[in-house]
C-alpha cells in the first residue's frame, strides 16, 4: 500500500518515496527545555510518533531524530530568575519532557541530538556560509544574508517583504538587510559561550537544526516535521542555511501540524492560555490526551477543551469494555494491514479521524461477533489501536486502575460491592441503591448482569 503525505513546500499531497529504498530519515523539531511542555507542544510529538509507527510498517530502517534545544535566551533567563545553573534547568526539563511524552505512549526517537553537543558542526556550517558569500561578520555577530538566496521564502510562499511585514525581527544597525538572521552571536561573560573564529559566543536558534541534521542524518533527509508556527522564520531559515551551504534538496517532504487552540486562540506560553501536559496527566491518563490530540486531522486546528477530553475518555472506556468482554479470547491471527480500512486511512496523509471511525466499526463488529469470529476481530482491533498508540493496556488495568492518588481504591470498591450484594440479599434495596450512588459519586460505574457485578471507573 502506498503512503501519501501533504508536502508544505509544494502545497500538494504526494506519493512518499524515500531517497534510499529501505531507509527513511525523519527529523522533528523538539523542545526548548526551560519549562514544562504544554499540550500544544505535545501535538507534533503525537502526530509524528504516529507517522513513525506507519513508516515502520513500510520500511526496514526508519531513523527518527528529535532534537533538544538546551541553549537559548529563555533557558538563560529561567536559570537567572531561579538562581540555578543552566545544566540543572535543561536536565530537569529534558527528563520531564521525556517522562510526559512517554505517558502519551510516544515511542522514543531513534536519535535525540542536543544543541550543546553539536557546537563544532554549527561553527563549521557558519564558516561554509561565509566562505560561499551567504553570510557575513558584523560587530561580533555572523548573519545570513537573505538577499543572497533568490529562492528565500519558497516554503512559506511569500516574498521577503511580505514575510517581514508584522514579523518580529531584531532591528540592528549591523544588519545589511532587516531580514538577515543570526547564525552566531557574542556571549556575555556570565552566560554560556564557546570559542569560535568570531570570538566567544553561541549559535543562533535557526542554525542548530540545520547543523544537527547534517551531522546525524546527512545533507538530504526525507521528512522534516514540526508545528506550522515554525514555517517562518525557523524552517525557512533552515532551508536557506542548508541549501546555500551544501546544495541539494535538504528536505524532500515538509510536514506541519496545525495549532491547538483554546476559545479560538492559539495556545502558547506567551498568551498564558496553556495547560501543561503534566498538569493534565494529574486528571487524565496519557492515552486520553493522545486520543484527543489525534481526534482531528493533524493539518486542522484542534479546539482543546474539557469536553474533548471527556469525550476521549468515554470512547476509550467503551473500547476497553469491548476488549474486556473478549479478554479470554486468544489472539493468534496475523493481521494483513494492507487490507484494513484503518490502515488505508493512515496511509492517506495520516487521516487519524477516519482511522478512529474505522476502529469504532471494528469494535462494533467484535461486540456482535460469533465465537469463531472473535479472535480475528480482536486481533484487528488491537492492531488498529497499536497503529495510533491506543489500547496499550490490559482492559482490567484501564477500567479499574487508579486514575490518581486521590481515587478510591479497588479494595474499597470491592468491599462496597460485597456490602451492596449483602443488602440486596436482605432486600434492603435502599441501602443497595445508596452504595451504588456513593460509588458513582466516586466515579465508579457498576454493571449488573446474570454473571454478577462488574465495575469500571467512569
Amino acid at each position: 500500500m502506498s503512503l501519501k503525505l501533504h508536502n508544505t513546500l509544494t502545497g500538494e499531497k504526494e506519493l512518499f518515496e524515500p531517497l534510499e529504498p529501505e531507509t527513511v530519515r525523519m527529523y522533528v523539531c523538539g523542545p526548548t527545555v526551560y519549562n514544562l511542555a504544554h499540550i500544544g507542544n505535545a501535538r507534533p510529538v503525537v502526530v509524528f510518533d504516529t507517522l513513525f509507527r506507519v513508516l515502520q510498517t513500510h520500511y526496514e530502517n526508519v531513523v527518527y531524530a528529535r532534537n533538544i534545544t538546551d541553549i537559548d535566551d529563555k533557558i538563560i533567563k529561567a536559570a537567572r530568575e531561579q538562581d540555578r545553573t543552566i545544566d540543572s534547568i535543561t536536565e530537569e526539563y529534558t527528563d520531564k519532557f521525556r517522562e510526559d511524552m512517554a505517558q502519551l505512549n510516544a515511542l522514543a526517537p531513534t536519535l535525540e541530538p542536543h544543541a550543546t553537543h553539536n557546537i563544532a558542526a554549527m561553527i563549521e556550517l557558519t564558516e561554509t556560509l561565509i566562505g560561499k558569500g551567504h553570510a557575513y561578520e558584523a560587530e561580533g555577530h555572523v548573519l545570513f544574508a537573505v538577499e543572497s538566496m533568490p529562492e528565500y521564502g519558497r516554503l512559506s510562499n511569500r516574498s521577503l517583504d511580505d514575510m517581514l511585514a508584522g514579523a518580529r525581527v531584531e532591528v540592528a544597525t549591523y544588519k545589511r538587510h532587516p531580514g538577515d538572521f543570526v547564525l552566531w552571536k557574542p556571549a556575555k561573560a556570565e552566560d554560556p559561550g564557546w570559542g569560535s573564529p568570531w570570538g566567544r559566543g553561541r549559535p543562533g536558534w535557526h542554525l542548530e537544526c540545520s547543523a544537527m541534521i547534517r551531522e546525524h542524518l546527512g545533507d538530504t533527509i526525507d521528512i522534516h516535521g514540526g508545528g506550522r508556527d515554525l514555517i517562518f522564520p525557523h524552517h525557512e531559515n533552515e532551508i536557506a542555511q542548508s541549501r546555500c551551504a551544501h546544495g541539494g534538496d535538504y528536505v524532500r517532504y515538509w510536514m506541519h501540524n496545525a495549532y491547538v487552540d483554546i476559545a479560538g486562540e492559539k495556545m502558547s506560553k506567551s498568551l498564558g492560555n496553556f495547560r501543561t501536559v503534566r498538569d493534565l496527566l494529574g486528571r487524565y491518563r496519557g492515552e486520553v490526551l493522545r486520543f484527543a490530540l489525534l481526534s482531528a486531522h493533524y493539518r486542522s486546528p484542534l479546539s482543546f477543551s474539557v469536553e474533548l477530553l471527556e469525550q476521549a475518555q468515554g470512547t476509550l472506556d467503551s473500547l476497553y469494555s469491548t476488549l474486556r468482554d473478549v479478554q479470554g479470547v486468544e489472539v493468534d491471527v496475523a493481521v494483513a494491514l494492507d487490507g484494513e480500512a484503518f490502515y488505508l486511512a493512515l496511509n492517506d496523509d495520516l487521516n487519524t479521524p477516519l482511522a478512529i471511525a474505522e476502529i469504532h466499526v471494528l469494535a462494533k463488529q467484535l461486540h456482535k461477533a460469533r465465537d469463531d469470529e472473535k479472535s480475528s476481530l480482536k486481533a484487528r482491533l488491537l492492531a488498529a489501536g497499536n497503529m495510533i498508540g491506543i489500547l496499550q493496556q490490559a482492559p482490567s488495568d484501564w477500567l479499574q486502575g487508579d486514575v490518581s492518588d486521590e481515587s478510591i481504591t479497588a479494595e474499597t470498591i470491592e468491599g462496597l460491592i460485597e456490602a451492596r450484594k449483602t443488602a440486596k440479599l436482605a432486600k434492603d434495596y435502599a441501602l443497595a441503591d445508596q452504595i451504588r450512588e456513593e460509588l458513582l459519586g466516586q466515579g465508579v460505574v457498576l454493571e449488573d448482569s446474570q454473571a454478577g457485578t462488574r465495575w469500571r471507573r467512569g
